[in-house]
């Protein structure tokens, strides 16, 4: 087979040549911006799911489904040690010009708003250091700069909005792993989405994280879970990630056996990511189409070495000597359950009990080792007193591999 020709896409939120199994959602979002736009009242979304099933790539996919209908947007991704200040602001600024609204000095006004809240970040410093987001207006007093988030964050959002409402458009914000926001910065987000849902203002925020992200929202604001309409993102269906892998081999004259599909199914657990590394993986060696079982057999060593290093190496090397160790418990653990006949859920879920038994060591000797892999997002609590992966397989691979 020709590597030139190799459809597949294995890259970190790079989107596969064939979006399969998520013509749900995106069709949910086009009615939710088709609705704000008659001014209809809709929620906020937030989708969520593990590492490697295409939240990002979904998350990118609604976007352009939002500058397709004209709308303004911004995108950025969240992390733990950044304030929501500068990034909100630039994501803002992006969805503003795009409106393309016809009056200059209403876009300047909301444009200095944006700048101030954006200044907001850097109390003390002197004019001349402030970060400058690239807004050549000045920054207007006394709006959205008053020094608390949620205060400053309604008005924006607001001053925005109205903009939008002015050319019968909407403004969508997209944020990426939106778990890894800070607390004062989740309220703000609640408080806001809280607000424009009240005032019918065509503003939405569309987030995307992990599993256990409603549970950060709802421990914000209580009402969190009316505000965002929830969407958990899985693996692929059967027949969905034969779709993914059919598709793009015809458009360049090539085929799967069925034998062969079935072999990538088993050996992927179509989870989306996987099905894109195995699948160029698979191309690059197979001899000629149709590719065959043999040809996913001879490729999967390749494929998972690939995996190993990419995918999960490169969070196991985030982790310290002691959070390794709880990580390795924890995929022992799973594996002992299922050897001895006991039910392990596909995210290989364990009791944190169980963990320090496993390990000899009293529970709370364990909390600093389990906040900090919580932190990293390399694992999450979707219920108390049990944890999980926030990656697929990984498991297998701490088992094979350390």
């Amino acid at each position: 087979m020709d590597p030139i020709r190799n459809p597949y896409a294995p890259g970190a939120g790079q989107r596969p040549p064939e979006l399969a199994g998520r013509d749900e959602q995106l069709e949910r979002f086009r009615v939710v911006l088709e609705r704000i736009a008659r001014g209809r009242p809709e929620r906020s979304m937030v989708l969520t799911g593990l590492r490697g099933v295409g939240k990002t790539v979904l998350l990118n996919a609604l976007r352009g489904t939002a500058v397709r209908s004209r709308w303004g947007t911004g995108k950025y991704e969240a992390r733990p040690e950044q304030g929501m200040r500068r990034p909100m602001a630039a994501a803002l600024h992006v969805a503003v010009r795009e409106l393309g609204h016809p009056q200059g000095d209403e876009v300047d006004h909301v444009l200095g708003v944006i700048k101030a809240f954006a200044q907001k970040d850097q109390p003390g410093a002197k004019l001349r250091d402030r970060w400058n987001p690239g807004i050549e207006v000045a920054a207007v007093t006394g709006r959205a700069d008053s020094g608390d988030i949620e205060i400053d964050l309604v008005e924006l959002l607001s001053d925005v909005g109205g903009l939008a409402a002015d050319v019968g458009k909407g403004v969508a914000v997209f944020i990426d792993e939106m778990q890894d926001l800070q607390p004062d910065d989740v309220s703000a987000i609640c408080a806001a989405c809280h607000e424009l849902s009240q005032s019918a203002l065509p503003v939405i925020v569309v987030g995307a994280g992990l599993p256990h992200l409603p549970a950060v929202l709802s421990a914000s604001k209580s009402y969190s879970e009316r505000l965002f309409r929830y969407t958990r993102i899985d693996r692929l269906s059967r027949e969905q990630a034969e779709r993914a892998l059919q598709l793009p081999a015809e458009d360049e004259d090539a085929a799967w056996s069925p034998d062969a599909l079935e072999a990538m199914y088993a050996a992927t657990g179509g989870y989306p990511y996987f099905l894109q590394a195995y699948g160029k993986e698979v191309w690059d060696l197979a001899p000629e189409s149709p590719i065959s079982p043999e040809d996913v057999r001879v490729a999967g060593p390749e494929a998972e070495a690939e995996l190993a290093v990419g995918f999960f190496g490169s969070r196991y090397e985030r982790a310290t000597p002691g959070e390794r160790e709880y990580l390795r418990a924890m995929a022992d653990l799973a594996a002992e359950r299922a050897e001895t006949g006991e039910e392990v859920d596909e995210i290989e879920s364990v009791a944190t009990s169980d963990i320090a038994t496993h390990l000899g060591r009293k529970p709370q000797s364990l909390s600093p080792a389990r906040d900090a892999l919580l932190k990293k997002g390399l694992i999450y609590s979707g219920e108390r007193g049990r944890i999980a992966f926030t990656v697929p397989h990984f498991g297998r691979y701490l088992r094979e591999h350390t």
